[in-house]
């Protein structure tokens, strides 16, 4: 399939320190890709190099196949861009914040009127069309943010935390307008919720020091621990003693304890009754089995070297 967007041999630097390191890779017209990693992890950035409004300190991006620090004004109208801060004019409606974007890119009244009026009802923020955009909640200046970088209808989207501050009907809401329009537009987000990245990606890229650790379908990521299972055994009482036997049996992968809880994992269910066995004298509360899923991959152990 066509490239979207291609990234060859992108570098970014502040202040001396790498902040993306020689990312070559590109992303699929019509796709839906998340990115995730720790924080200061490189992520914003990218999305503001992705966007044009941030230059690579080396290498090249381009959109559509048009360098986009060479053709920065026709890229520039390929993309919609959503950043985490509150960007609208605090002295505007809402209303007005969008229309001005529309100004910019010389969308007509009938048009601009047209997408107010579809992104707007799917998203429920017709009621604050007239209210100045520093009287609205987190929530809804997001939501106002995603209709002004739709506005002029861009191949590209581009949104950093595009659920924040919203409360549970809100991201459903953005999400439903996100996966209706994702493969008519190629979709670009950063996000801290694992859960609605495992539920709304075609790709995850996992970012750790400026390079890509980890990329493609949660499902593909998590194909070479398919053997694994992931356990949490609570305890009435998970003292040091009983802590350190357990983390020591020798079928116990990646052993750690919250409290009372101990959490590990294991190649088969028959690990658990290694543990029973070696904690027989102590009182058990609760037992829960689960699927590995993002939040495995992103732990530091076990990305860094899988379990091993």
């Amino acid at each position: 399939m066509e490239a979207s967007i291609t990234l060859k041999k992108v570098g970014k630097l502040i202040d001396n320190k790498t902040i993306l390191a020689g990312l070559t890779f590109g992303v699929e017209r019509g796709s839906l890709v998340a990115i995730v990693g720790v924080n200061d992890s490189g992520k914003s950035i990218l999305l503001k190099l992705l966007s044009g409004y941030e230059n690579p300190d080396y290498g090249q991006v381009f959109i559509h196949g048009l360098d986009i620090k060479k053709r920065r004004t026709e890229t520039r109208a390929l993309i919609g861009y959503v950043p985490y801060e509150n960007d609208l004019d605090p002295w505007l409606t809402i209303e007005q914040n969008i229309r001005f974007n529309a100004n910019l890119y010389s969308v007509s009244n009938k048009l601009c009127d047209e997408r107010i009026k579809e992104y707007c009802d799917a998203l429920h923020l017709n009621p604050y069309l007239n209210q100045y955009s520093l009287k609205v909640s987190g929530g809804i200046q997001k939501k106002a943010m995603l209709v002004r970088g739709l506005i002029h209808n861009p191949d590209v989207l581009i949104l950093d935390e595009p659920t924040g501050y919203m409360d549970a009907e809100s991201i459903r809401l953005t999400w439903d307008l996100i996966k209706k329009i994702k493969g008519e537009k190629s979709v670009i987000y950063v996000s801290n919720s694992l859960p609605e990245i495992e539920n709304a990606h075609d790709r995850i890229l996992v970012f750790d020091e400026g390079r890509i650790l980890m990329d493609g379908h949660l499902d593909n990521l998590l194909k070479s621990t398919m053997d694994y299972h992931q356990f949490q055994i609570e305890f009435k009482s998970l003292d040091d003693e009983l802590y350190k036997l357990l983390k020591n049996i020798p079928t116990v992968v990646s052993p750690n304890r919250l409290d009372n809880t101990f959490h590990f994992y294991g190649r088969t269910r028959t690990v658990f009754f290694d543990v029973i066995k070696a904690a027989s004298n102590q009182l058990m509360i609760d037992l829960n089995v689960k699927k590995l899923g993002l939040r495995d991959l992103l732990d530091s152990e076990f990305a860094g070297r899988g379990l091993e």
